[in-house]
């Protein structure tokens, strides 16, 4: 939709400040109603509006929902909403090519599908520019998208590649025939993704009529979040849309309910792979129940990945390898999934028993106060900090919308609170019983015990429970912050601990007095660390896993209680911490981090947890395309010996490395190598200084490693290039892989351009050349583009392209691949593709520098480099300067296609 001479006005409004002071709302919109800083309006044509504003934020995230996902599907129309959502994005007459203006725009964009709703986001650095760009592009593609016979002929294939890459992973085709088998008529049981014959056979008038009866005003919810002034951009909003007419169509209310299952059911799924898994379904109540609120914490207490009830009876016992649970919160009464993952040497049957037991005998083993209250914290303190985010929340929403009201995100956290250890008993006694289950494998059962309660809930229900709901005081709002280079540079400060450790910080009002930090920890030498192996990555995953002080599920729940999150990661060379917390909690965490690193108990069955964990990891690995691809390109490229501390070792190499691993290697290495005297440290957000300074001098300033640490350089690799083929045999899916190195760090002269030219070729939202050709033109992949990336250190840089097909297409892939570079080999880049590139990347950029917790890495690593974010500007200074003719140079000179391996996996006799 083009842009009106009201619309030009309006945008040059927001930019200079002309007429920001409306006295009222603009004709048309009605202002209905507003919870804890998010207000709702309604357009005359039926349109619903959600408003955020968060100052705090350089973003504006634009979110549409639609009420329409798989369950609204008939018979033959199974995947349509899906089908229909890849579709919105091959454009309009007025928006032709919305990949490239995505890219463009510097966007984080997305469009996903789920059972009740359809939803389409992009986020934008909050320019007028932006704003107004993405508003137009939403509501023209409301009701103007091509939906094109010729488009839908190309993406078939690609939708058709994303379902068989969902039939290469286990644990979604356990849950696709659990539901299928749980489900008798409603349309939950059937997956978004859709049949593959509905997929391959469905009419273009059909799907363009789909699309004309769901996609109206009538039928969405707008939801725009960030830094936005209320009262102009509902004026914009109005423009933009007001104009679109309420169709004259009904939607007919759905009406099918799932009758109460009388006895449980079973499904066997026979197929190749590495690994076993059981997994249980119950029917549960619809999510704006107020019985559910129960249903998640029980969900909680059970499936934790780390310290629920499962994880003890399982994996802690050695008869699984993970677990977890999951609460299908839908609109209509859904379901609970309960899944472990067993070892493919291991008896199955005893780890069903123990896994029923733990589900299902609750009676006897009942649900704690203690227990609650460990749930309750972890589940609040998510839904708390995820308001810290103007992103995170306007896609939360969408959920909410999806299941009737987006006020029922405030009603279920105000349920929630209230839940007690009685409520989840009587869940847990209700809905975790035989009569309500499917599994996959039979058991019989003579008594009928079944869960008759669950009702569904019509929108008089739900309408009823919010009457009069005003929900509670908004947090904290955050300042208007600049995230330029130099005013980054201008509001942080550098000090030293006393053993030398950096720490760097930024305070800044932040939303909910939110606060990000990272500790990295630099480990070792050359010949110290030589002949570690696994050793430093185990070591660093044992740290989270309990203390001589906390054991792992006292630890996890302190950290609730703290509302932090809190992630430890670790290879041959550093451990890092991540924090997210709060002000208030900020130092605590801190003295809890310390006990994390000091004194890691190494406890012996958390160890075979996490080894356990890790081999089945591994073993799931060998036969995925992608991972094979990409294990055997890093392998080639590695050049070290088995010694070396950077050697790649292959999968069964990692396999027998991890299984010979005891507990003492673990404390030896620990005493020896951990400390904190070379340590980068950045927080950013609302925090005390000197408060934190103090703490961290307390905490890590005298703690040094007996090991001195110096970096292990790196080179380039000088190998010849390869052209190999891995067969998977029995994988519907196949993946490509290429990737070569080149001597230059990210200080060299041609490095901005190269930036560029990876982004052009193979970068940006699928616009690039290799995306245009491989999925949008010749319809082959679901995924395809190439990545470059150059050390700050070493003369080391990567080059690589990558996509994932059908085994039939890899030939095809190739050829595409080899065309398409030679193109540039030949004709080089464009003046519009350099233009569009660089501007989408300076805007993506700056996104990175507002979202604070991808912000407070990029100053811990300029603190290890010495650097600025002057060194930041200069590089984006560079960027702009570029000529087509310095990127296509750049291009030539350090890449040839006989220089790059290429290796490709799938099942042999399909690809031939």
């Amino acid at each position: 939709m083009a842009l009106t001479f009201k619309k030009t006005f309006l945008a040059i409004a927001l930019a200079t400040g002309v007429g920001t002071a409306y006295a009222k709302l603009p004709e048309g919109v009605e202002k209905v109603t507003s919870v804890e800083g998010i207000t709702e309006y309604r357009l005359d044509n039926g349109l619903q509006v959600l408003l955020f504003p968060d100052k705090s934020q350089e973003t504006v995230t634009v979110n549409i929902t639609y009420h329409v996902g798989s369950k609204h599907e008939n018979y033959g129309e199974t995947g349509m909403a899906h089908l229909l959502e890849h579709l919105v994005f091959k454009g309009t007459p007025d928006h032709k090519d919305i990949p490239k203006e995505l890219t463009d725009h510097g966007a984080e964009p997305n469009g996903t599908t789920w059972y009740d709703r359809t939803n389409y986001y992009e986020t934008v650095t909050a320019t007028p520019e932006n704003i107004a760009w993405a508003l137009d592009l939403e509501a023209d593609r409301m009701i103007n998208s091509f939906i094109a016979k010729k488009d839908l002929d190309s993406e078939m294939t690609v939708v058709r590649n994303e379902l068989e890459s969902g039939e290469n992973n286990p644990i979604r085709v356990l849950l696709q025939r659990l539901m299928s088998t749980a489900y008798d008529w409603h349309n939950y049981g059937k997956s978004t993704i859709g049949a593959r014959s509905d997929l391959e056979n469905v009419d273009i008038s059909n799907l363009q009529a789909f699309y004309r009866k769901y996609y109206q005003p009538d039928n969405a919810t707008l939801i725009v979040s960030g830094k936005i002034d209320e009262e102009q951009i509902i004026k914009q909003i109005e423009e933009e849309f007001g104009d679109i007419p309420k169709p004259k169509r009904v939607i007919p209310e759905l009406y099918t309910e799932e009758p109460i299952q009388d006895g449980e059911r079973r499904v066997v799924i026979r197929r190749p792979g590495d690994v076993q898994m059981v997994g249980a379904l119950y029917k549960t109540p619809a999510g704006p129940s107020e019985k559910f609120a129960a249903t998640q914490i029980l969900t909680q207490i059970l499936g934790d990945s780390e310290t629920g009830r499962l994880h003890d009876s399982l994996v802690k016992k050695g008869l699984a390898a993970s677990s977890f649970g999951f609460p299908f919160q839908l609109g209509e009464p859904g379901a609970l999934l309960f899944v472990a993952q067993v070892g493919k040497d291991k008896d199955i049957q005893k780890t069903e028993e123990a896994f029923l037991d733990a589900l299902e005998g609750i009676k006897s083993k009942p649900i704690t106060d203690e227990e609650v209250s460990r749930a309750k914290a972890k589940i609040l303190k998510g839904i708390e900090l995820s308001f810290n985010s103007s992103q995170g929340i306007a896609l939360q929403l969408t959920e909410w919308v999806g299941m009737g009201d987006w006020r029922l995100l405030f009603l279920n956290r105000d349920r929630l609170e209230k839940v007690t250890a009685a409520d989840v008993q009587a869940a847990a006694e209700e809905y975790l019983v035989n009569d309500n289950r499917t599994l996959g494998l039979f058991l019989p059962e003579q008594s009928p015990d079944r869960a008759d309660s669950i009702a569904r809930l019509d929108a008089e229900d739900v309408k009823a429970m919010l009457k009069g709901y005003k929900g509670r005081e908004a947090v904290a709002q955050g300042e208007d912050f600049d995230p330029s280079q130099d005013n980054i540079d201008s509001r942080t400060t550098v000090s030293t601990l006393s053993n030398g450790a950096k720490v760097i910080y930024l305070p800044k009002k932040t939303r909910g007095e939110s606060v990000v930090a990272t500790v990295q920890l630099d480990l070792g030498n050359l010949e110290d660390l030589r002949n570690s192996g696994v050793i430093p990555s185990l070591t660093a995953g044992m740290l989270e896993r309990g203390t001589t002080e906390h054991n792992r599920k006292e630890l996890q729940s302190e950290f609730d209680r703290l509302k932090a999150n809190v992630s430890i990661q670790g290879g041959t060379t550093q451990v890092t911490a991540k924090v997210e917390t709060t002000k208030e909690n900020l130092n605590e965490v801190i003295q809890l981090l310390e006990e994390v690193f000091k004194k890691p108990s190494f406890d012996a069955k958390e160890l075979e947890v996490l080894k356990r964990e890790r081999i089945v990891a591994l073993e799931q690995q060998k036969q995925q395309p992608t991972s094979k691809v990409f294990t055997e390109l890093g392998r080639h490229m590695n050049t070290y010996d088995p010694s070396h501390p950077l050697y790649a070792m292959s999968i069964d190499e990692q396999i027998a490395a991890i299984k010979d691993v005891k507990p003492e290697q673990l404390k030896t290495f620990h005493d020896n190598f951990l400390g904190a005297q070379a340590a980068d440290i950045a927080v950013v957000g609302d925090f005390d200084k000197d408060a934190v300074q103090t703490a961290l001098e307390k905490t890590l300033g005298e703690w040094n490693s007996k090991v001195d640490y110096q970096r292990i350089e790196t080179s380039a690799s000088d190998v010849e290039s390869v052209n190999r083929f891995i067969n998977t045999p029995d994988k519907a899916g196949a993946a490509f892989g290429a990737m070569t190195q080149l001597p230059l760090s990210d200080s060299h002269p041609d490095y901005p351009a190269l930036v560029v030219a990876n982004q052009i070729f193979g970068g940006g939202f699928l616009n690039s050349r290799l995306a245009t050709r491989l999925r949008q033109k010749d319809g082959l992949s679901y995924g395809a583009g190439s990545f470059f990336s150059a050390s700050s250190y070493d003369d080391k840089a990567t080059f690589g392209a990558y996509a994932i097909c059908a085994p039939e297409n890899l030939a095809k892939v190739e050829v595409g691949f080899k065309e398409e570079f030679e193109k540039v080999i030949e004709n080089g880049f464009t003046q519009e593709e350099l233009d569009a590139a660089v501007k989408g990347m300076l805007q993506n950029r700056r996104i990175d520098r507002a979202k604070d917790n991808r912000l407070v890495g990029t100053l811990a690593g300029n603190l290890d480099l010495q650097r600025s974010m002057t060194w930041d500007k200069e590089l984006e200074q560079k960027l702009e300067s570029l000529t087509v003719e310095d990127v296509n140079d750049a291009f030539r000179e350090h890449l040839s296609l006989d220089k790059i391996s290429i290796i490709k996996a799938g099942d042999k006799a399909k690809a031939e």
